[in-house]
């Protein structure tokens, strides 16, 4: 009877973590959803100031940048970035009051506010990656209020929170597992997935149920038959490469610091440089007609649809926006405007390739660049993939992935994620307080990333 009442208990406590658990994915696939219309709701308002009068984003650009670096070195130390390198760091990290502290659901309110504000101010920004970083903050909450002290089972969930928040984000269920394996864990452990399995399908089924099981692109019919056609794997699986290896590159020598004067001014006047990182924002978008603001995901979607046309400055002008927006120090995801810039760069080849549909090269374009800045070459192609609804193109899309992380390896021999994940650990290491990833040297009390 002791046996039997001891095992009772045992299969209670088992159950009831089960519950937490599943709550815990429920919340993530909320709060995502809410996440979503809050960065649409924020985009809307940014379009209908600017058709009042463009030029007030001259204001409105700066002194937002401003006002969310001012908040974040501030109020919300941690949130900054993109939060996908925090959250690979927490993984290797063995202090977990330094884990508490960046996976605090107060930093998790902060990623979701301030990215939202540097949408609305016109930063080239997403939602997607700070997603990831709210999604582990969320399920690590939880592993706290059960006083879980297994460190694997701690690190199962924020490996899962995070893999929710991509599946959720993107309605890319197949995506979030991949992703959470090749960039989050790098591998593949028996006793944490079924955990991460049960998150992304909770989390997926929860944001279906509120917004209808929708794709991110819409769905598209496009092929791409093996023969001619195939010069656009080699094209854009090149181009992309080299441009999204250029961008993973740039943006890990800014982590080590600006260099110069411009890097002391940064040092000394990090909220006033966010300023005039928001008046070349503005001054870009103002050039632009305003199609370098926000996630670019407008553009993106008419473009895979064949609605639009965008010229070679659309993805020029947006790789440098995405760039500069990065360099603020400002919270934001880099998923959404890799996106846009890729599909810029596959419906710019499409032109010059009359035997290819165009709607199939934009999305071998997108592929390309996305696969290059990530390097994570199967995450791009299965997010892709269900993002338009398309399995049709899997066979061109993994040779275009593939190809263009092998490009981008050789121009950034390093993962931007890894990077900047471990230029953080260093600096955690060497100081008492956890911040993000670096945009000033490290000697810099608040540092900042993608």
């Amino acid at each position: 009877m002791r046996h039997l009442r001891r095992s009772a208990r045992v299969t209670t406590a088992q159950w009831r973590r089960k519950i937490v658990y599943w709550a815990a994915a429920i919340l993530v696939g909320l709060v995502a959803v809410g996440f979503a219309a809050a960065a649409d709701q924020a985009a809307a308002l940014r379009t209908r100031m600017i058709a009042w009068d463009p030029w007030i984003m001259l204001a409105i650009t700066p002194a937002g940048l401003a006002l969310s670096s001012w908040l974040t070195r501030t109020w919300f130390r941690g949130a900054q970035g993109s939060g996908i390198p925090q959250t690979i760091a927490t993984l290797h990290l063995d202090d977990f009051a330094v884990v508490d502290r960046l996976l605090s659901l107060r930093i998790a309110f902060g990623k979701i506010l301030l990215t939202t504000l540097g949408l609305l101010a016109g930063a080239s920004i997403g939602r997607e990656g700070p997603t990831v970083q709210v999604g582990a903050a969320i399920m690590h909450a939880f592993g706290r209020w059960l006083n879980l002290s297994a460190v694997g089972m701690r690190r199962g969930l924020i490996l899962a929170g995070g893999a929710s928040g991509v599946s959720a984000a993107f309605n890319t269920p197949l995506g979030g597992i991949v992703f959470a394996i090749e960039e989050l864990s790098h591998s593949f452990e028996q006793r944490t997935s079924g955990t991460m399995l049960t998150g992304v399908i909770l989390s997926g089924v929860t944001a279906i149920a509120l917004i209808g099981n929708y794709t991110y692109f819409g769905h598209t019919d496009v092929v791409v038959p093996i023969g001619i056609s195939w010069i656009a794997v080699l094209a854009c699986g090149i181009l992309g490469g080299l441009s999204g290896g250029a961008f993973s590159a740039i943006l890990i020598r800014s982590a080590s610091g600006l260099p110069g004067l411009l890097g002391r001014f940064v040092t000394r006047q990090p909220v006033a440089f966010a300023a005039l990182c928001g008046l070349i924002l503005a001054i870009m978008g103002l050039a632009s007609g305003g199609i370098t603001y926000g996630t670019g995901y407008a553009q993106a979607r008419e473009i895979i649809a064949g609605q639009t046309h965008y010229p070679a400055s659309f993805f020029i002008l947006k790789f440098i926006a995405t760039i500069v927006s990065y360099c603020s120090g400002i919270p934001g995801g880099l998923f959404a405007p890799s996106l846009a810039i890729g599909a810029g760069i596959g419906g710019w080849v499409a032109q010059y390739l009359p035997h290819t549909t165009p709607g199939a090269v934009v999305l071998l374009g997108t592929v390309a660049y996305f696969s290059a800045v990530v390097q994570a070459p199967l995450t791009a192609t299965v997010i892709v993939m269900e993002m338009c609804d398309n399995q049709q193109v899997t066979l061109a899309l993994l040779a275009t992935s593939f190809l263009a992380y092998a490009v981008s390896r050789m121009v950034c021999g390093h993962s931007l994620y890894s990077a900047l994940a471990e230029k953080f650990l260093v600096v955690v290491e060497s100081t008492a307080e956890p911040i993000a990833e670096a945009t000033t040297p490290p000697r810099v009390p608040a540092v900042t990333g993608p």
